[in-house]
């Protein structure tokens, strides 16, 4: 069984692009490299020395990119002790979306990675989803992480000019930009997220208190 499978890091319905994953290499946990973009660069080169002859179907391919994408950016924070990750995540009062990666700052509170090798007009999901976190957790952070230069260069400018309103930076995964960026995530304080009490009050009027005077 594969490291990501031992961890449970894999949905039933993906079960076939976590082995071509796992695939790659014996262990992401033993590959060797000098900078996070580098790691990046190694996986993604090594999935696309494979993939044609893994995934015949293009169609096919394009789903399990974003999928491998994503395992790659999973298991670099892994490599670089940024814990602990939640994927596939879901934020209480936040409805109907569910956060490719997230992390738990104590001092902004949740860190949204959404993760596209690229998006073109895809990046618009992206920033609603970040209007709709930062909507109940205002000091939230949101980036896109990505694989192409042009599409984050294009929506790098739309953030500079106000024409985004949740996304915070966009940032290319082989790039220096990157290597910074997981720099000033293992600076960060992380954490389990703190359990969500949706009322408190310490007047409270229970069926059972008013049973007990009768």
């Amino acid at each position: 069984m594969g490291i990501l499978k031992t961890l449970k890091l894999v949905q039933k319905e993906d079960g076939q692009t976590a082995s071509i994953f796992e695939s790659l290499f014996p262990s992401f946990l033993n590959v060797e490299y000098s900078w996070p973009s580098e790691f990046v660069d190694k996986y993604w080169s090594a999935y696309c020395g494979l993939r044609e002859k893994l995934i015949p179907n293009e169609q096919k391919r394009r789903g399990v990119n974003g999928k491998i994408f994503e395992y790659i950016i999973c298991a670099l924070l892994i490599r670089e002790k940024i814990l602990p990750i939640f994927l596939n995540a879901r934020v209480a009062f936040v409805p109907n979306i569910n956060f490719d990666i997230l992390l738990y700052s104590e001092d902004s509170g949740p860190i949204s990675l959404s993760i596209k090798t690229s998006f073109r007009e895809r990046y618009k999901q992206a920033d609603l989803e970040a209007m709709a976190l930062k909507n109940v957790h205002r000091i939230s952070k949101c980036f896109l992480i990505t694989l192409s230069d042009a599409d984050a260069n294009s929506v790098s400018g739309k953030i500079l000019k106000g024409e985004t309103f949740g996304l915070d930076d966009v940032i290319v995964a082989n790039s220096k930009k990157f290597d910074k960026f997981i720099g000033e995530l293992k600076s960060l304080k992380l954490n389990l997220s703190p359990r969500v009490l949706v009322i408190d009050s310490n007047q409270i009027v229970t069926k059972e208190s008013i049973d007990s005077l009768i």
